[in-house]
């Protein structure tokens, strides 16, 4: 399992009190909690007015039940059994004590039986998470309901059945329960929801109109073996578990989970709040599912036989201007280990950019075809920018998958390339994966790790939070490694600038949806760094790139040609002017709208034939 591969849940509670199976928590909660904790806390009521000695004996009975499930995998029982009078005050006190604790799970009505609590007094206990279940539960539930009515805490219902589902491969059918004498346009929390779930293939939604949502869901809840449902659709200042969920608790045929999240916030910003949560779930489930490491692939011969079942072919386009110094140790270290020791690459290409120094002879020299992207296509005319090379790389290459890297890479490995082309091939779903790494600086003579990535974090992950939350999860959406599907790269415009990055994680969410997208850790990559103001016309043409995007989303013109000038600040001794520079980022057409590429596609198609 990936280190990224994390659970909701880390640390999931239950009392272990006398007289009180829990078996199903307990199995319930090691599903919920993945390879984390079930931590069991042993209590023992003692009667007002008798000595609590007299207890010892429900006491070694509790720390016997401890014993049994403490058996079972990622279950770890508390050493002491707790005897206490007020068994309310231990269990809450220990819930404060251990504030790395998610989620105390209880189980109805034997637990609050057994602490002599109600439903409506828990609702006071606000030091973590809270999930209520009633049985009986099956071994290992397959099919789930979640209703959706706009609620507080509807997103934590979501996540909790994904948790579920990811360890009994179960289904999860959401219920969405719309009013018919109201609209829910105004719900932030069911709007956000209602914008998630489509791009989560594992949830199947069903949609109800009724002004009676009490009898739609119990109507619904026979058709599967667990419901999960939020616990509350009022208010949250409203101390109780909702008329619905009281009664779906008590009424559902089958197995019930009611859930309740800690968190409160001021009621003038709660829709805003538990709207932006609802793309969590996206996220974060994105994030652990579609997060790799390079060490993962790093058996190449397992690549190869992956590439040799797909009947694919794997094509490195290497852009590059001026890379003399380092462009000769990046051919030759990918080209020995992923082409002559294992035939991992089918073709390696130099996209330059008309360098002045021997960048491509160096290449030639190395047996590498060489291209200069001001030369390829002329009929199409020449734009500077990497995204041109990379446009134009799309048509002298052939594979069925296609990487970039950058070519000054001190630190160069093949894991640069292999990472990126694992989850590829681990994956047919994907259709886009980018790298991540550790980018230290060097400042005179030394390596300050981890300061680079500037523009990442000034500029394109705070736009990508703003305007476009599913990728959000990006570590380094501008990093130089990544790589595609033919399939998909061929139809997806490209920014001829520094926007080319941030344009295609754009185009291929909102083309091919979240899933199609992985990130890979390639560790760590040493490069050389450009000064301010180069970062300072980087910026400016990614945000420009962000508002194109935005404009096509919207319909409508956002910037003038006017504002694509950038008005940069010199200083001469005694005094500081500007000096203007037009930073316009243009963009290609999907490189599949050219005649000239789609004979080349035909013509290849014949020859298999």
């Amino acid at each position: 399992m990936r280190k990224y591969n994390a659970p909701a849940y880390k640390r999931v509670i239950i009392p272990i009190l006398h007289d009180c199976a829990c078996d199903g928590a307990v199995t319930i909660a090691k599903y919920i909690v993945g390879q984390g904790e079930v931590i069991l806390v042993g209590l023992v009521k003692a009667q007002v007015g008798e000595p609590l000695s007299a207890a010892a004996n429900q006491a070694r009975q509790v720390r016997k039940l401890m014993r049994h499930y403490s058996k079972q995998e990622r279950v770890r029982s508390v050493s002491n059994v707790q005897v206490s009078t007020n068994v309310v005050e231990e269990l809450t006190s220990y819930v404060k004590d251990n504030p790395q604790s998610d989620l105390l799970l209880l189980e109805w009505p034997c637990h609050f039986e057994a602490l002599g609590v109600t439903l409506e007094e828990v609702m006071h206990w606000t030091n973590c998470d809270l999930a209520i279940i009633r049985g009986p539960l099956p071994a290992e539930p397959k099919n789930l309901l979640v209703p959706i009515r706009g609620g507080p805490y509807a997103d934590l219902a979501v996540r909790i059945s994904l948790e579920i589902a990811r360890s009994t491969q179960t289904n999860v059918n959401t219920l969405h329960i719309l009013p018919t004498t109201t609209s829910m346009e105004g719900t932030s929390t069911f709007n956000g929801l209602a914008h998630v779930l489509p791009q989560l293939p594992e949830i199947n939604p069903i949609e109800v109109h009724t002004d009676y949502p009490l009898e739609a869901i119990l109507s619904e809840a026979c058709k599967y073996d667990l419901v999960v449902i939020g616990a509350s659709a009022q208010p949250v200042e409203r101390e109780h578990f909702g008329l619905v969920a009281d009664h779906i608790l008590q009424e559902s045929p089958v197995a019930v989970m009611v859930v309740k999240a800690h968190r409160t916030y001021p009621a003038e910003r709660r829709d805003e709040a538990l709207g932006q949560i609802a793309i969590s779930i996206l996220v974060d489930k994105w994030f652990a599912e579609n997060t790799y490491r390079a060490d993962e692939f790093s058996n190449l011969e397992y690549l190869l036989a992956l590439k040799r079942d797909q009947n694919v072919t794997i094509s490195l386009a290497l852009p590059a201007l001026n890379e003399e110094e380092t462009v000769g140790k990046v051919i030759q270290t990918v080209k020995s280990a992923l082409m002559d020791e294992v035939r991992i690459l089918d073709e390696i290409v130099l996209m330059d950019s008309d360098s002045s120094d021997r960048t491509r002879e160096i290449a030639s020299e190395l047996g590498i075809p060489v291209h200069i992207h001001q030369e390829t296509l002329p009929q199409y005319g020449s734009r500077p920018g990497k995204g041109e090379a990379l446009w134009k790389s799309i048509y002298v290459t052939h594979g069925d998958i296609l990487v970039w890297i950058d070519t000054d890479i001190v630190n160069i490995h093949p894991r640069f390339i292999y990472g990126l082309l694992g989850p590829l091939l681990l994956n047919p779903r994907l259709k886009f994966v980018k790298g991540f790494y550790r980018r230290p600086i060097k400042v005179g003579d030394r390596i300050q790790a981890g300061g680079g990535g500037r523009v990442t974090e000034l500029t394109a992950r705070p736009l990508l939070n703003l305007f476009y939350p599913e990728l959000s999860g990006l570590i380094q959406p501008l990093s130089g490694e990544y790589g595609g599907r033919r399939s998909a790269l061929e139809q997806l415009p490209f920014s001829s600038g520094y926007g080319v990055e941030i344009g295609l994680l754009i185009d291929i969410v909102e083309r091919f949806g979240l899933q199609a997208i992985a990130q890979v850790d390639l560790r760590e990559r040493i490069h050389h760094n450009q000064p301010l103001e180069s970062l300072s016309k980087m910026s400016f043409a990614i945000i420009q790139t962000v508002i194109r995007k935005l404009e096509r989303r919207y319909g409508r013109d956002m910037i003038a040609d006017v504002n694509k000038t950038m008005k940069l600040i010199r200083y001469d001794p005694g005094r500081f002017f500007l000096e203007i520079e037009r930073i316009a980022e243009q963009e290609r057409p999907p490189m599949i709208d050219l005649p000239e590429y789609a004979r080349l596609v035909q013509e290849a198609s014949q020859t298999v034939d």
